[in-house]
């Protein structure tokens, strides 16, 4: 069609005629609503960027003392973090004299790596800032999807295999299925 029946075509439907395509041979071109076409444009940017998820650093705090179950307690913390998307900076603050113990800070923190290595990779190594030393970690999203695939995954399994459960567990007693039932 050329150029000059397009427009008319257009101009006859009350439209744009918009060059699609201009490096084509030859240039491709669309009868529309030019305005419509701009305005659904920047709606699909504006729920594109709503639906970014900006990674924000969050902190957990510890001591070199730290016991056993507080610190699972603190790495569950910071795990929910990673998960949901963001860096989490794990600090560790000396007080008085365990500042001359930093060996032990660096083992603290080590752990706390060691546990969350499944879901995370370090960012910035463990440095002694002042009285506090601290590393950032950052979620390693490969990992994170392939574990939400397998939990729902192991969710649909337990939710088909306790439906079926009743009835076969009947059926092996040698009764009717809904038999006992009243």
């Amino acid at each position: 069609m050329t150029p000059w029946d397009a427009l008319q075509k257009a101009q006859e439907r009350g439209l744009d005629l918009v060059e699609v395509a201009p490096g084509a041979d030859p240039p491709v071109c669309r009868i529309m609503d030019y305005g419509k076409y701009k305005y659904e444009q920047k709606k699909k940017q504006a729920a594109s960027k709503s639906k970014a998820h900006a990674a924000t650093l969050k902190e957990v705090k510890l001591r070199p003392r730290t016991d056993d179950h507080d610190l699972d307690f603190k790495v569950r913390g910071a795990r929910r973090f990673l998960v949901e998307g963001d860096k989490v900076k794990v600090t560790l603050m000396f007080r008085g004299r365990e500042i001359v113990h930093t060996g032990l800070g660096f083992e603290q923190l080590d752990r706390v790596k060691a546990m969350l290595a499944d879901i995370a990779n370090v960012e910035s190594t463990p440095r002694l800032e002042g009285r506090f030393m601290s590393m950032i970690l950052v979620p390693n999203r490969d990992a994170i999807a392939r574990l939400e695939r397998a939990r729902q995954q192991a969710e649909a399994e337990e939710a088909g295999g306790e439906a079926g459960e009743p009835a076969e567990k009947q059926e092996a007693a040698g009764e009717e299925p809904g038999a006992g039932e009243t």
